[in-house]
């Protein structure tokens, strides 16, 4: 989900990772859905993505399926 919607917006996982602070290794592993970003990480992501409540819901409850 957060890649489709960084990808919507045209944004690459290099400029992402930048924004965030991150490395390119760990942002990819966000927007494979491997991994469940820092609450801060989460809070950047919601804001550059523009992402709704409830898509931020859906990502973490299909997250922490995943991952558990």
């Amino acid at each position: 989900m957060i890649k489709e919607k960084r990808q919507s917006l045209g944004f690459t996982q290099v400029q992402i990772s930048n924004i965030l602070g991150i490395s390119l290794r760990q942002y990819v592993r966000i927007d494979n859905e491997e991994d469940l970003p820092r609450r801060d990480i989460l809070n950047k992501l919601i804001d550059v993505l523009n992402l709704s409540n409830e898509e931020i819901g859906l990502y973490i409850r299909e997250i922490t399926q995943k991952i558990a």
